[in-house]
């Protein structure tokens, strides 16, 4: 044996159960000219919709005078200039109040922060209670090296006891309930260490209310609980009064970020996680970030931060980024509105098919519902439909695999990582399978 236990560990377990197939289809990526017949990823939660403006953005920053500190050692929490910049930005765009830069810790992307949090607040064993369905890959991040497990959560109607034939319609906000925390605390007791909500939702773009957020606060500090909301999707929001899509939404649930609450609070039980990859559709510069005025935790995070800390060339491209308030602006309104039709394009294909969805309030994605195309509801029969799809249509959705949904035969698709052109004949291709 020439590796570790945790070496020989890692071998047989990739990072999700979509990689391999995924990097087949990147192989054979569509192309409307040299690859007509081509594959395309919509599996992957990137959003490539503004590569142009930001690629312009960074050539216009890379050619200023590179501060000295950027080839130097800096702070393991962050340069300090980068988190001033991050705590204007946030003022402006997210908390709407005047946020603490010393509360802010910077690691080298979304997975590097989930991770740090993970090592630092729970102990091998420990429970991270996610409400489901719910990104893939929590699972990986906090129990790779935390040790954490993964408990998916579901609401329970006080009626309601197996899982519905039939699939619900889902709201665009969560139904979760403190009868929902006390069902997950009953069954892990002490081991119930942090609950992580994620708003807009990975995969349902599902948002919580303020008053769900304070409620749940108060649940989680009442018994020295956790309570974690990441925000990556934040400014990735649907417009939800576009014509195609505004009969989807009656009770409107807008994504009211949660920063301006944790700030109020300033309670060592919660905390804030952000991250550029969506948003800002930069998951390859990598650069995420953590808010918490839990004092131990940042300190503990200094001490042991080192391996996670991002780049500091990373951090002063994006110090200049959310130092422009005006480019940032412009820049969200257009993703706001380049999401917006990619997201209508996907809705006007599944409406045409009769297929059930998630309306979302945010996100980069559709949840949608293929059980009716399955043989039964199992978890075979959903990888059998998502290589059959795949193997007809080139068309590769996200593994149901470790997505915890209650229900068989939902299925998460990205619209924002291709061009609209490429959506629009990746959507003719699906709408052909599913007619025929």
């Amino acid at each position: 044996m020439n590796l570790s236990q945790r070496g020989q560990s890692a071998i047989n377990q990739p990072l999700r159960a979509d990689l391999e197939l995924f990097y087949e289809a990147m192989e054979n990526r569509y192309h409307a000219e040299e690859n007509p017949a081509g594959c395309f990823t919509l599996c992957i939660a990137e959003n490539l919709l503004n590569g142009e403006e930001m690629e312009a953005k960074l050539r216009k920053i890379a050619v200023k005078p590179i501060p000295e500190w950027v080839a130097s050692y800096t702070s393991i929490l962050g340069a300090p200039t980068l988190r001033e910049a991050a705590a204007g930005f946030l003022r402006r765009f997210l908390a709407g109040v005047n946020l603490d830069p010393e509360k802010l810790a910077i690691g080298a992307g979304a997975a590097a922060v989930i991770e740090m949090t993970s090592l630092l607040l729970g102990d091998p064993g420990d429970v991270v209670v996610i409400p489901g369905p719910a990104y893939m890959a929590y699972t990986p991040d906090i129990g790779n090296k935390a040790g954490l497990e993964r408990y998916d959560l579901f609401h329970l109607a006080p009626s309601t006891t197996p899982a519905p034939s039939v699939p619900a319609p889902v709201k665009t906000t969560y139904e979760l309930t403190t009868a929902d925390l006390d069902r997950a605390h009953a069954e892990l007791g002490d081991r119930f260490r942090i609950l992580l909500l994620t708003q807009p939702n990975n995969p349902t773009g599902q948002v919580f209310t303020e008053a769900q957020i304070s409620t749940f606060f108060d649940w989680c500090e009442a018994r020295k609980i956790h309570l974690i909301i990441n925000e990556i999707y934040a400014l990735s929001l649907i417009d939800q009064d576009h014509e195609d899509l505004i009969d989807d939404y009656g009770e409107r649930a807008s994504f009211t970020s949660v920063l301006r609450f944790l700030e109020q609070k300033k309670s060592p039980f919660l905390h804030w996680w952000y991250a550029i990859s969506k948003d800002f559709g930069l998951s390859g510069l990598r650069l995420g970030m953590a808010y918490t005025h839990n004092e131990d935790l940042l300190k503990a995070w200094g001490n042991f931060g080192a391996p996670s800390m991002a780049s500091n060339h990373t951090q002063w491209l994006l110090q200049e980024i959310f130092s422009d308030h005006d480019w940032v602006q412009q820049f969200v309104a257009q993703n706001t509105h380049r999401l917006t039709n990619s997201y209508a394009t996907v809705i006007r294909t599944l409406r045409a098919n009769n297929v059930p969805y998630a309306p979302a309030a945010g996100s980069l994605f559709v949840w949608c519902n293929l059980a009716h195309l399955m043989t039964d509801l199992t978890e075979e029969a959903e990888l059998e439909i998502w290589q059959k799809i795949y193997d007809q249509t080139g068309i590769l959705l996200t593994s149901p695999i470790g997505m915890g949904s209650r229900e068989r035969g939902w299925f998460r698709l990205v619209y924002s990582c291709v061009s609209y052109a490429e959506l629009e004949v990746a959507m003719e291709r699906l709408d052909g399978f599913l007619a025929g």
